[in-house]
């Protein structure tokens, strides 16, 4: 419940990025000893990837609510296919990561987030290239085999994708030789991956930029690894200080990976101030402007901040183009905005928003990022906003109510155990 119209003030602590955890946790698997992974986001999406690697056999202890010790060793299985794994989108990550180990997985088709088409067939493509077979099973369960043969590659998407980009990477650590991947994703996550792996030994180069060679290593040792912050997290921090106008510091932050983000604001009309691991945004000085954004991989404008940004156009005058380029569906979240009195218009890839006034009702997260939108959205309107589905808020937000009530927002969780009674967190 948010009651809005309250200017965001303050400073906010980012957390570690959701999508290098999610990709990093599962590349533990090919470790020959232990691991401790440091600044782990305290998200379901983390209790859910970590539980999985228990399933399997995994020895995994939290040291706290951002470190995980992680004992490899007694896995005994290829297998992932618990109800567990449907639960999250990142778990197809221990298709590559049983490979490597293994050179056989079998794992059950991912669920996570539902905003259109999200096929696995790069990944598979790249698999097959190294000696891997693959079936489908009950269309739901995805089994490798590369026992007779599982070498490096070359391997070229068709596509830019990050999901295969690093499912690749990390079968490959292990494979015979030498992979090399080309039309490669380049995203912060898929850099901060490859450091984790190169830190156990493996021999990664090109990380970053469109072509990544990884020659395969027969051993990889122990680590206590920091993981980076969270670019999306730090993103929707601005946007909220953007959209109430006001002025937040967002620390532990990497300036470089919000480039395009601090670049879009400034446009706007907000003051970018940034410094080595913070950034200062200002929204107080003058009246913001419209933009027109589309969403490019990386280093373009994030997808997964589309939705934040739509939202904050919604107070800004005139008119504003979005063009998402990403993702086929992602304006499920739409008709939620309109119920708060938005006027967004939506054609194919665009979304054509006249900046407005919002007002409080009853919305629903529809995924992870349209819940953050519907935050700034409560932030913003006239009156007390529900969000309701805010499981998947807390799929990728560490603490975000406190987070935000740490800025001034009127902000609390509350609970409906038997549909009458609330009580607040």
């Amino acid at each position: 419940m948010i009651t809005g119209g309250k200017p965001l003030f303050g400073e906010v602590t980012v957390s570690g990025a959701k999508n290098a955890a999610v990709a990093i946790i599962p590349g533990v698997v090919l470790c020959d000893e232990p691991c401790r992974i440091e600044n782990i986001p305290n998200i379901s999406d983390v209790t859910v990837i970590a539980n999985i690697l228990r399933d399997m056999g995994a020895m995994v202890r939290r040291v706290d609510k951002n470190t995980l010790d992680i004992d490899p060793r007694p896995i005994n299985t290829c297998e992932a296919t618990e109800d567990s794994v449907r639960k999250m989108r990142a778990s197809y990550y221990l298709l590559g990561a049983l490979l490597g180990r293994f050179h056989k997985a079998k794992v059950a088709l991912p669920g996570g987030c539902n905003f259109g088409v999200r096929p696995i067939d790069q990944h598979l493509k790249g698999f097959q290239l190294m000696g891997a077979s693959n079936d489908l099973i009950n269309g739901a369960i995805i089994e490798l085999d590369a026992s007779a043969s599982f070498h490096g590659a070359r391997i070229y998407f068709d596509t830019v994708s990050v999901g295969s980009t690093i499912n690749v990477m990390l079968a490959a650590v292990k494979a015979e030789g030498q992979t090399i991947i080309e039309n490669a994703a380049k995203e912060p996550h898929i850099v901060d991956l490859a450091n984790f792996l190169n830190s156990m030994g493996a021999n990664i180069r090109g990380a970053g930029t469109d072509v990544i060679k990884i020659r395969g290593v027969e051993y990889l040792h122990g680590v206590t690894y920091s993981i980076i912050p969270d670019q999306i997290e730090a993103g929707t921090y601005m946007a909220a200080a953007a959209a109430t106008r006001g002025k937040v510091t967002i620390r532990n932050i990497t300036p470089k990976h919000l480039e395009s983000i601090s670049s879009k604001l400034r446009e706007m009309g907000c003051e970018i101030d940034e410094y080595d691991e913070a950034v200062i945004v200002d929204a107080t000085q003058r009246p913001l402007n419209r933009v027109n954004i589309k969403t490019m991989p990386h280093p373009g404008f994030p997808t997964d901040c589309q939705p934040q940004f739509v939202a904050l156009l919604t107070t800004v005058k005139g008119t504003s183009i979005v063009n998402e380029s990403v993702w086929d569906n992602r304006y499920q979240y739409v008709s939620e905005l309109v119920r708060m009195g938005a006027n967004i218009s939506v054609e194919g890839r665009l979304a054509i928003i006249e900046g407005g006034h919002l007002t409080a009702a009853p919305v629903k997260a529809t995924d992870l990022r349209a819940g953050a939108a519907m935050l700034i959205a409560g932030l913003v309107a006239d009156g007390t906003t529900d969000i309701s589905n805010i499981s998947y808020i807390e799929r990728g937000y560490s603490d975000v109510v406190t987070k935000f009530q740490s800025l001034g927002a009127d902000i609390k969780k509350v609970y409906y155990p038997d549909n009458n009674a609330a009580t607040t967190a």
